[in-house]
């Protein structure tokens, strides 16, 4: 099955690194260097895109909105598939997914069935149930700790189920998103900056800011930077920019588990990984999925450099966390369409940053504003927050009877050490 591509079927989504040489990959080096070529041809339009963006933001509900009110909006979307209710039927499906976390709420105590899958991250959500728990009543509901959604729309003849997933395709999923558990715990390792994971959020956020002091805007590098593994040939385009115009950035890929050879480095040694706080050297960075969405994308901004996103310009079609819908394109963030026959699209990445290093207060001000969102209204209050109003928006929904006690084969979740779980 390995002919033009090699590929992944994910929850409606096919994740593909189609097959390339060395001689490919040299002529579309060659084809993208032209140091005299005109770069300014499409700052006409790039203005006109901000200055809408602008004007419909102004008018916008989530101008100006504040902490856990700019995620309301999120929550009641994700919930209004149930505006009818969740029933018994729909929940017993959710418990019969895929290596499911289901939870149970009794007495303001918290159980879950015995194992977990992956043992950090259920911890990783745990850590705020309990802390909420108070403030919850009964209720049973189904958590999903792996990476890809669980309940499709538009994939086989799956009827829709009440899960909870940290990332989603709007227009493919019927998952309920909630705060991944790499806010506490659980995030990706990576050897040897991350053995253990990315850490907690607000102490990364912390770092991060730190480092950023040390970088203003004035003294960042004018170019674009990216680090990653080659997980989709999405990111081959600003690779082969990068080797092409070294002057206008630098993008590597680096091996990750998967490495199987040079290809998947587009025929380059593997780039070192570079520390998250090492990107706030630099004035473009750039965020792209990964198997969903990707956990990177939030620390980009307490840089306080610009950000261009990178997915679809259809919200629906995106891969979300809770919190994306609440940024906007061109006021928060630039950005990049995966599809290559748009203008903004990677292909034509290189008049984005042309347009930005010739047009600085506009770059400043979006990657302000993306920094100011971030900095202040995506904290460990937010994350509660969250989790309170989804579990009890969802809570409303339920039209089915709950057991009075937890079931006797979950065990009760505690404040707890890893080697407990």
């Amino acid at each position: 099955m390995l002919k033009l591509f090699t590929s992944v079927i994910l929850a409606g989504h096919v994740f593909s690194r189609h097959d390339v040489t060395e001689e490919k990959v040299l002529t579309d080096i060659e084809a993208m260097r032209n140091p005299d070529e005109d770069l300014s041809i499409h700052d006409a339009e790039f203005d006109a895109l901000i200055t809408k963006a602008e004007q419909k933001f102004a008018k916008h509900e989530l101008n100006g909105c504040k902490s856990c009110d700019c995620y309301n909006h999120q929550i009641d979307v994700d919930l209004s598939i149930w505006e009818e209710g969740i029933d018994a039927e729909s929940y017993k499906l959710a418990t019969e997914v895929a290596r499911p976390s289901i939870y149970q709420i009794r007495n303001h105590k918290l159980y879950r069935n015995e194992n977990c899958f992956f043992p950090a991250r259920c911890q990783g959500v745990e850590h705020f149930f309990l802390e909420i728990i108070h403030e919850l009543p009964d209720m049973d509901f189904v958590v999903n700790v792996r990476d890809w959604p669980q309940s499709p729309s538009k994939w086989g003849n799956k009827p829709k189920m009440p899960v909870f997933s940290f990332s989603k395709q709007p227009s493919f999923h019927h998952d309920i998103m909630y705060p991944a558990w790499t806010f506490w715990e659980g995030g990706p390792a990576v050897w040897p900056l991350y053995p253990t994971g990315l850490g907690r959020w607000d102490k990364m956020k912390s770092e991060l800011l730190k480092e950023g002091k040390k970088y203003p805007w004035s003294k960042k590098e004018e170019v674009f930077f990216f680090r990653g593994s080659r997980t989709s040939d999405e990111r081959d385009p600003l690779v082969k920019l990068s080797r092409a115009r070294p002057d206008l950035g630098d993008a590597s890929y680096t091996k990750n588990q998967a490495y199987k050879g040079a290809k998947d480095t587009l025929f380059s040694e593997p780039a070192k990984e570079i520390h998250l706080r090492d990107h706030c050297k630099y004035k473009y960075l750039f965020n792209f999925r990964g198997v969903a969405a990707s956990f990177r994308h939030k620390h980009l901004f307490v840089c306080n450099s610009l950000v261009f996103h990178v997915g679809s310009s259809k919200v629906k079609d995106d891969w979300l966390e809770f919190y994306y819908s609440a940024m906007k394109p061109w006021v928060h963030y630039v950005p990049v369409d995966t599809d290559a026959s748009k203008l903004t699209s990677l292909n034509n990445v290189k008049y984005l940053i042309s347009y930005f290093k010739r047009n600085e207060d506009k770059a400043l001000k979006i990657a302000q504003r993306g920094f100011d969102f971030i900095d202040q209204n995506l904290g460990m209050d937010e994350i509660r927050c969250y989790w309170k109003n989804a579990l009890l928006g969802y809570q409303k929904l339920v039209k089915f009877e709950i057991s009075e006690k937890p079931d006797p084969s979950y065990k009760r979740i505690t404040k707890q050490r890893k080697d407990e779980l």
